[in-house]
Order: C-alpha cells, then sequence, then structure tokens
C-alpha cells in the first residue's frame, strides 16, 4: 500500500466516519475503510431490502448502517463525511455537521490527495467520456499503465495503494464531482460548457464555477486544455496558471488546429479526419482535446493507429443492429440538447429521433431548428416530450407535414413506432437530449434496454 494512503487511513483510526449513499462508487470506499479498521457508518435513503445482500456482507467487514428517509438525521457526532457525488454540499444536514466540527470530503477528493501518479482530467458538457477513453487508450497503446476512473464508472480510492509514481491516472470528473474540489489534475481538459444538470445546480454560474475547479487550483507546472471554439471555455484562457493548450477546429488561431482535413499540432500534420473510425465532427473535437492532453507522451505514429482502430464507446452513436436494411443507433449518453445536437450531425441524411425523458430544467430552444433540418420523424417519450415538441413546432421552418411528431408512454412503444416508420436505409437513433432518470436508473440502463427492444426487432423479422 503507498505511503499516502496507509497515512491518511491510519490518521482516520478513533475517528467516527460516514459515507453517504451506498452506491457504485462508495462500495469500495466502505469496504476500504472497514477493511482498515475504521468506524465507518455507511447512510443509504434505501432500506435494506434493496441491497441484495450487500448490506449483510459489509457488516461482516465491521461496517454499520444508517437506512431510510431520515439516514441524514443521524449524523451528530462524526468526524470525517463522505458525501456522494449529486448531493449537494449545501444540505441543511451537511451544513449542521460540518459546523460541529465534521469535514465534508468526498472519495474523489481524498483520491487526489493520496494519489502518487500524474493526474490526467477532463471535464465538459459533452464529450469527456469519449475524450477520456480515448486519452487512456493513447497512453495504454504507448505502453504506460494507465488508471481509467472518475465519473467514467470506476472508483480508485482503494486502488491507489497499488499505483507507483512512474504510472498515469486519467479520469473524467463531472460538475458535482468538482463542486467542492480544493485540487486540480497535472493535465486539465475542458472539452466544452453548455447549459446541464439545472436541476440539481443553482444555475449556470453555479455550474461552471464547479466546472473551473478541474484548473483552479493548477500550479506553473500544469497544463489547461480548453476548446476556442466554445464561447464559455475560451475565456478561461486567461485564468490559467501554467501552460495554456487550444484546440478548434473552425479557426486557425489555435494550438491544435484542423487543416486541408488534418489535426494539425502547431502547424505539423498529426492525424487525418478521415483515420478516425468513430463518426461525427464532434469526434474530431475530441481527438484533438486528447491530441493536446497527450503531448509529450504518446506519438503521432501511436495517435495514428489507435485513430483507425478505437470503434467509440458504449451508449455513443453506437450501431445496435440492422432490420430490415434500416441501422439503429443508440446514443443514450446524449442526455443534453448539444449532445443530441452533435449526433444529430453526425450523419449526412435525416434520421428518425427517439427523444425525451426526464427533465433537468435546462432550455430546449437550439434543439429546435436542428431537428426541423435533420430528422424526417420525431418519436418522443419522457417527461421533457412536451418540451421538446414546443421547440420544434416552433422552430423557424417547421412544417408537420414533412416532420410527423409522435408520442409515447414508453421506449418500447417509441422503439416499435421508429420500427414501422422506418424502411430500407433510414437511420434510427436514440439521442435522449434529457437525462434518464424519469423511466431508467440511468444511461446505460436505458441505452441497454434499447438494445434489446432493437434485437427483439430483429429476433421477430427472423421468426
Amino acid at each position: 500500500m503507498s505511503s499516502k494512503l496507509q497515512q491518511y487511513l491510519e490518521g482516520l483510526k478513533g475517528k467516527r466516519v460516514a459515507v453517504l449513499g451506498i452506491g457504485v462508487s462508495n462500495q469500495p470506499l466502505i469496504r476500504l475503510l472497514a477493511s482498515a479498521g475504521i468506524a465507518v457508518t455507511a447512510c443509504d435513503k434505501r432500506e435494506r431490502s434493496a441491497f441484495d445482500g450487500l448490506i449483510e456482507e459489509l457488516e461482516g467487514l465491521g461496517a454499520r448502517f444508517c437506512l431510510g428517509a431520515d439516514y441524514l438525521e443521524h449524523l451528530n457526532g462524526m468526524d470525517v463525511i463522505f458525501r456522494t457525488p449529486g448531493m449537494r454540499p449545501d444540505l441543511p444536514q451537511l451544513l449542521r455537521a460540518a459546523e460541529q466540527g465534521a469535514e465534508i470530503t468526498s472519495e474523489m477528493e481524498v483520491f487526489f490527495s493520496v494519489c502518487p501518479c500524474r493526474i490526467l482530467a477532463v471535464t465538459g458538457s459533452d464529450g469527456k467520456t469519449t475524450t477520456t477513453s480515448i486519452l487512456a487508450g493513447l497512453l495504454k497503446t504507448e505502453g504506460y499503465t494507465t488508471h481509467v476512473g472518475g465519473n467514467i464508472g470506476t472508483p480508485l480510492l482503494d486502488r491507489a495503494g497499488e499505483m507507483s509514481a512512474d504510472e498515469l491516472v486519467v479520469l473524467e470528473l463531472s460538475s458535482f464531482q468538482l463542486m467542492t474540489m480544493k485540487q486540480s489534475p497535472n493535465v486539465a481538459v475542458v472539452t466544452n460548457l453548455s447549459p446541464n444538470h439545472l436541476d440539481v445546480h443553482k444555475g449556470m454560474e453555479e455550474y461552471v464555477e464547479a466546472k473551473k475547479n478541474l484548473f483552479r487550483y493548477q500550479t506553473g507546472g500544469d497544463k489547461l486544455i480548453l476548446n476556442a471554439d466554445n464561447t464559455i471555455t475560451a475565456p478561461f484562457v486567461s485564468e490559467g496558471r501554467g501552460e495554456v493548450v487550444t484546440f478548434s477546429r473552425l479557426t486557425d488561431g489555435a494550438d491544435i488546429t484542423v487543416k486541408d482535413g488534418v489535426i494539425c499540432r502547431r502547424g505539423v500534420p498529426v492525424l487525418p479526419v478521415k483515420d478516425i473510425l468513430i463518426p461525427g465532427v464532434h469526434n474530431v473535437e475530441n481527438y484533438m482535446a486528447a491530441i493536446a492532453a497527450a503531448e509529450g507522451l504518446v506519438s503521432d505514429d501511436t495517435i495514428r493507429a489507435f485513430a483507425r482502430s478505437f470503434g467509440g464507446v458504449a451508449h455513443r452513436i453506437e450501431l445496435v443492429k440492422e432490420v430490415n436494411g434500416a441501422r439503429y443507433y443508440n446514443d443514450s449518453i446524449a442526455s443534453s440538447p448539444t449532445r443530441t445536437i452533435a449526433g444529430l450531425r453526425s450523419f449526412a441524411q435525416k434520421v428518425i429521433l427517439i427523444a425525451g425523458g426526464y427533465d433537468k430544467n435546462i432550455p430546449y430552444d437550439e434543439l429546435g431548428p436542428e431537428v426541423v433540418s435533420s430528422v424526417s420523424r420525431l418519436i418522443l417519450v419522457g417527461a421533457t416530450s412536451p418540451k421538446i415538441r414546443a421547440a420544434v413546432e416552433g422552430a423557424e421552418g417547421y412544417d408537420p407535414a414533412a416532420l410527423p411528431i409522435e408520442e409515447y408512454a414508453t421506449l418500447s412503444d417509441a422503439v416499435n413506432a421508429a420500427h414501422r416508420a422506418a424502411g430500407p436505409g433510414d437511420v434510427v437513433l436514440l439521442s435522449p437530449a434529457s437525462a434518464s432518470f424519469d423511466q431508467f436508473k440511468n444511461f446505460e440502463q436505458r441505452g441497454n434496454t434499447f438494445k434489446q427492444f432493437v434485437t427483439q426487432l430483429e429476433q421477430e423479422r427472423s421468426e
């Protein structure tokens, strides 16, 4: 075990520790703390029956539990409280605990303090998972031992003890993870910013300020990579504390640009766009960001070889099946209008679009014109259906005869409707422009469910 992690755990002994939320990101944390002999209480609003034996397993390690609707009302006397991502740090119960002397932290904040490796981290409203995956893939292909985690689904704190200084860590970080961060990575990438998660954040200003924590605490030897084409991220150049590298698909003034169909680094050709296997101009930008982050670590030959073989990340314009000559794509990750717009622009033809889901209180005005120009049939499902319909019907050039709009109660009904409408050569795209939480646990479950429904369509055809 690395000395930093060991020292941290030793410092917790004799203290009362609470972990709020027993989700995927916190389960390894609870195991780590309990196995180290620390008095840890895991708290969750769900009851014991919801955990399928997990509670009993953790109790066997010495963990204690506070479960049920009032799980936040029992924090008195706690010395350290780990907040789960997505839980606002200004909840009255947390503020009260802090006033009583408790330290409020998170798994990711502690990981930054004990990690022995160089950290490269990516955030943004769109593209952060793909950019993280490209960057990690480049580093692994080059031969580095690379640990990937954060919002991409793998907690790393419990693995920090196995890491060494010559290895690398690549993180995807959300605004929720960044809200209370007081440390920044050695290399920080901001892919872009647009309105998102305004159901949790108090407003766009708070959302942007959370994202800035990715680079706010950098020093002179660190690197910040910014999208010069994005109106929100471009001005961050003046706030960089170390080296600032910009990328732009649309202009010549950035460090990473596209010239004559080739991604260039300060004028030197690196990667022909035609060699990028995954479709869409947004993925060109994702590669530009990753190329900037990997500078000095990865050869151009490795970049080109990787781009020709990397097929993308699940739930991101993922080809599912071809049924009766129509291709079905899963873009369930698209939980915002900007992400769906990027998905629509990845196709040279108009598509049958399935959209809608949980309402994050973000505007849909910009989606309307894009749907009018890029969609042949709009199939809506979920809580945001009325908002998306209103944005499309209010867009200039909308013609109900040219763009039928249908609404359904379930994703199954929506897929069946798309199947009835689709013919040979058509594209059916699930790109919800909305979060999944109205009907699904997360976007992965929504995407997997969509793939199951599409697979069933093919099975029905073959029977």
